[in-house]
């Protein structure tokens, strides 16, 4: 495994303090910008764990789910439970992911950099949606992306 495929940014400074407060916005029913509470099994636990996420619509309605800082815990988590739910408020949607290949995450990751780049762009090293197509293949492996069926 390449070191993009085991990138991982933990949070530092006030992150940990921001992502409580964030986490808590789907928790009350609060969405921002599609934002949802992601929730999936821990692999040796089974508890629920939870994040807030971006669910990533393209113009054909099919939803991504993309871990801007590598692999964290709930990419990890998600590749073995194969699927989780998305809360908002009380509701939950029940989901199943496919995990998407490097080739094929260019115009999903050029379209969530279009979306969020302005939230997560400190995460990308300098490339955003108007890099090249070779610029985006070249940083796919550390940005795992999960098609919601």
């Amino acid at each position: 495994m390449n070191a993009s495929a085991t990138r991982y940014i933990a949070p530092t400074g006030l992150d940990p303090i921001m992502n409580r407060i964030f986490n808590a916005l789907p928790k009350l029913g609060i969405s921002v910008l599609g934002s949802r509470l992601l929730a999936v099994r821990g692999r040796t636990s089974g508890e629920w764990r939870t994040t807030m996420v971006n669910v990533l619509t393209d113009s054909d309605g099919v939803r991504y789910l993309v871990a801007p800082r590598g692999r964290t815990q709930w990419v990890r988590n998600i590749r073995i439970a194969g699927g989780g739910e998305l809360r908002l408020g009380r509701t939950a949607e029940p989901f199943t992911v496919t995990e998407v290949a490097d080739a094929d995450k260019v115009p999903v990751l050029r379209l969530y950099l279009r979306k969020w780049g302005w939230e997560v762009g400190k995460f990308f090293d300098g490339v955003t949606a108007d890099a090249s197509d070779a610029e985006l293949v070249a940083i796919a492996p550390g940005f795992p992306v999960f098609r919601i069926d």
